[in-house]
């Protein structure tokens, strides 16, 4: 096994860092990891907003729902669905730009962003450093637009605190690989399989949580799919430019 698979296999979400600094070069490095990805017809729909500023990444974390590894963080990255490049261009050529208005351009963004992410993770991870991502950073987002002074067309996605680990977080169960992969057409896991995985995630919580927190992976993602957990996302889309009219 060469060393990107054993380091793309080793991934933990890591949310305690020593409050090191992420070394400018490896910053760099890992940033141009993420621009160096593939991108739907080139146009690299995205963007990243690094966070240093102590104080506005005290206030993101609140916006996250108080997680304080935000603002342990030695650096905050929040990667932007970015289609103001290509519209900037577009107004000047007098093109209109129709397709901002389809639920396409929304998952265009949100893969271009989804591929820069893992290149900057699997980066980071090489040269050492812990990262956890943040879907939150969508939770209050009308906030986060305004903190953030991002532009029409512009939006966030996702967030990745980067610091160098404290302790040692421990590498939480995954499905498992015939869980995840059917050939030639769908095939859904059977029960047993997802019973036995309910008890790995159990099991796991049960040491991480010291016995304080211990639902399984179904029962919990049912609690929090019950309703819709990020209910501004909508509003917040139309606001920047993002419609799903066609």
């Amino acid at each position: 096994m060469n060393e990107v698979i054993k380091t793309l296999q080793s991934h933990r979400s890591i949310r305690n860092y020593t409050g090191e600094a992420v070394q400018d070069e490896h910053l760099r490095a890992i940033i141009q990891s993420a621009i160096q990805g593939p991108s739907t017809m080139n146009g690299q729909q995205w963007s990243i907003l690094l966070v240093k500023d102590q104080a506005k990444k005290d206030k993101i974390a609140a916006l996250c729902n108080n997680q304080e590894w935000i603002s342990k963080s030695s650096v905050f990255m929040v990667f932007l669905m970015d289609f103001s490049k290509i519209a900037r261009k577009m107004e000047e050529k007098g093109i209109p730009f129709e397709n901002v208005k389809s639920i396409e351009a929304i998952m265009v963004g949100s893969v271009d962003v989804g591929i820069a992410f893992a290149g900057a993770m699997a980066a980071a991870e090489s040269l050492g450093y812990g990262i956890v991502p943040i879907g939150a950073v969508r939770r209050e987002p009308y906030e986060m637009i305004e903190l953030l002074k991002l532009p029409k067309y512009v939006y966030p996605v996702l967030g990745m605190c980067i610091g160098v680990e404290a302790g040692n977080q421990a590498m939480k169960p995954r499905l498992p690989y015939e869980a995840m992969v059917s050939v030639d057409e769908y095939e859904a896991p059977s029960d047993e399989v997802i019973a036995t995985y309910d008890q790995a995630i159990k099991e796991y919580l049960a040491i991480r949580s010291k016995g304080e927190n211990t639902p399984t992976w179904s029962d919990s993602l049912s609690t929090r799919l019950g309703a819709v957990y990020f209910p501004k996302v909508k509003g917040s889309l139309k606001q920047q430019g993002f419609t799903d009219e066609v």
